[in-house]
C-alpha cells in the first residue's frame, strides 16, 4: 500500500514555541534509501540548537526534513537517531522489509517515517527495544568514532567523562570500557553518580561534593588523566586541561554550557596536550562511519552496550520533552515515542 501522509513536527519559527505538528506528504525512498516507519526517535541537544537556530546547520524556514527527498514548504525538524522497521527499500539497499533497524538522519525523525541512507543504517538485534535502538545511532557512534577514530583509547589510559549521567556521557563509559581504559565518570548528584557505576565506570565523582579539579587529582594522586570527554565547554573545559597529564588528550564533544571556552594555547604548548574535536559527516566520515557501525553491531549483540532511557514521551508531548532535555532533568536518553500512522 503506497503511504501518502504522515505526521510531522514541524519548525515554522526560532524556538520551542514555533513548532507544530501536522501533516506531511510522505517521502519515497531512492536508490540506496530505505523508508523506515519510525517506532521511536532520540532526542539530542543538537535538535534544541538547529530549533533555535544556533546549530552549525542552518537551514532557512520553512526547512524540510532531508531537503532533497520532501516537497518544500511542508517544514518539520529533527530527531537526529531513530529506531524504526523498514516499509520499503530502494534498488542496492540491502535490506528488506520487515527488517529492524538504527541509524541517524540529518533530521526527520519526529515524524511517522524517514527516509534513511542504508549506508547509515544498522541492524538491530532481536528482543532489542525501538526506544532502545533509537539511543544507538548518535550517542555510541560519537563515542566510537571519539575513542577510536579521533583517539585511540587503549588499557594503559585513564579517560574521565564529564556530564557523565547523559546519553552521551553513560555512551562513552561504556565504550571506554570496552577499549580497557580505566574510567572516572563525573556527574552531579549520588543518583546519577550511581548509574555511571551500573555503566561500568570505576569510580563516579560527584561534583556538587567539592571542586571536580580536586577530586581528581586527589584520586590520581597528582598525576591526572590521559583523556577528559568533554561535552560541557566552559569552565569545565579549563579544569579538564588542568586535570590532564603530559600528551593527554581533550576530546571536545559540545558545549551544553552554552559557553564555547577560549583554550589557552601556551598550556596545550608546554604539556603537549591535544585538544580534539568530535564531530562526523556522512560525506568526510564516510570509511569511519562505516567501521564503526560494524563494531556497535558487535558491541550492541553480545550485550556490552546497555542504553539507559531516561524519560519516554509520547509524539505529541514534543516540546515537552524538548524541555526536559534543555533543563538537564533528565538521565541517559530521552526518547519519543511514535505511534504508527493509519494515514495513508
Amino acid at each position: 500500500m503506497t503511504i501518502k501522509t504522515m505526521r510531522a513536527w514541524r519548525s515554522n519559527t526560532k524556538g520551542l514555541a514555533g513548532l507544530e505538528l501536522g501533516e506531511a506528504p510522505c517521502p519515497e525512498p531512492k536508490d540506496g534509501e530505505l523508508l523506515v516507519r519510525v517506532d521511536a526517535a532520540a532526542l539530542n541537544y543538537a535538535d534544541l540548537l538547529m530549533i533555535d537556530d544556533r546549530y552549525q546547520v542552518r537551514p532557512e524556514r520553512p526547512f524540510v526534513a532531508g531537503q532533497e527527498l520532501s516537497r518544500p514548504g511542508r517544514p518539520f525538524v529533527g530527531g537526529q537517531g531513530l529506531g524504526g522497521t523498514v516499509v520499503a527499500a530502494g534498488q542496492g539497499a540491502g535490506f528488506a522489509e520487515g527488517d529492524q533497524i538504527a541509524s541517524k538522519v540529518v533530521y526527520g525523525g519526529f515524524a511517522d517515517y524517514a527516509i534513511v541512507r542504508a549506508d547509515m543504517a544498522m541492524r538491530v538485534p532481536a528482543g532489542f527495544s525501538p526506544e532502545a535502538a533509537a539511543a544507538l545511532p548518535i550517542a555510541y557512534t560519537t563515542a566510537l568514532i571519539g575513542l577510536t577514530e579521533c583517539t585511540t583509547v587503549s588499557p594503559a589510559d585513564t579517560v574521565l567523562v564529564l556530564a557523565a549521567a547523559g546519553g552521551t556521557g553513560l555512551a562513552m563509559v561504556e565504550v571506554a570500557k570496552h577499549c580497557g581504559a580505566f574510567v572516572i565518570a563525573a556527574a552531579g548528584g549520588a543518583d546519577k553518580c550511581a548509574l555511571t557505576l551500573e555503566h561500568g565506570a570505576d569510580i563516579a565523582i560527584d561534583y556538587r561534593r567539592g571542586a571536580l579539579i580536586d577530586q581528581v587529582r586527589a584520586f590520581t594522586i597528582g598525576r591526572g588523566v590521559n583523556v577528559v570527554v568533554d561535552s560541557v565547554g566552559g569552565d569545565s573545559t579549563l579544569d579538564a586541561l588542568r586535570l590532564l597529564s603530559w600528551g593527554g588528550r581533550l576530546l571536545i564533544v559540545g558545549f551544553s554550557s552554552g559557553t564555547i571556552p577560549q583554550l589557552p594555547a601556551n598550556r596545550l604548548m608546554l604539556r603537549r596536550l591535544s585538544a580534539i574535536g568530535v564531530y562526523w559527516d556522512n560525506v568526510h566520515d564516510r570509511d569511519a562511519i562505516v567501521r564503526t557501525n560494524e563494531r556497535l553491531s558487535k558491541i550492541v549483540a553480545s550485550g556490552e552496550v546497555r542504553p539507559h532511557i531516561g524519560a519516554v514521551f509520547p509524539f505529541d508531548e514534543l516540546p515537552k520533552a524538548l524541555t526536559a532535555l534543555g533543563d538537564r532533568g533528565t538521565t541517559g536518553k530521552v526518547i519519543l515515542k511514535v505511534a504508527p500512522s493509519t494515514a495513508g
